[in-house]
């Protein structure tokens, strides 16, 4: 398998894998840090139903996409290295939760607070999804370690 060639089924793989990560420190990070300092006046947050939950899983999935596919890009470019790790992860923290706790706050759906605590939690989650991903890369396709 070519470096720079994305196989289709290793990408599945890694994203399945990458997922299972990121739907486990979601959900902790939500229940533990964010249901707790969301603002009392937010009505407009929908309880946790089937269909929520079925959005977020979603939603977790697609972020592992795209963590996956962002990291091959970068190691394709850059090498599979810790480097490559850093950027890789936060170009893909930026994109999705940067922009996204960004644009909740700005709506008032948030404190501007709850900020310092969900921006570095989920940087951490987002590194680790991608270092997960160099691992998998590593493995399969025989590339230098880290």
């Amino acid at each position: 398998m070519s470096a720079t060639k994305l196989d289709t089924k290793q990408f599945i793989i890694a994203t399945v894998l990458v997922n299972i990560w990121v739907q486990l420190s979601e959900t902790i990070r939500y229940l533990i840090f964010v249901v707790p300092k969301l603002d009392a006046n937010a009505h407009t947050v929908p309880e946790a139903t089937g269909w929520v939950l079925l959005i977020w899983i979603v939603w977790g999935t697609l972020l592992s996409g795209l963590v996956v596919f962002l990291f091959w890009m970068c190691v394709t470019v850059f090498g599979n290295s810790m480097q490559t790790i850093l950027k890789s992860t936060t170009i893909s923290w930026a994109s999705v939760f940067v922009l996204f706790w960004v644009g909740v706050s700005n709506m008032g759906f948030s404190k501007w607070e709850l900020l310092l605590t969900t921006l570095p939690l989920s940087w951490i989650e987002i590194f680790i999804a991608t270092y997960i991903a160099s691992k998998l890369y590593q493995r399969h396709l025989k590339t230098e370690t880290i």
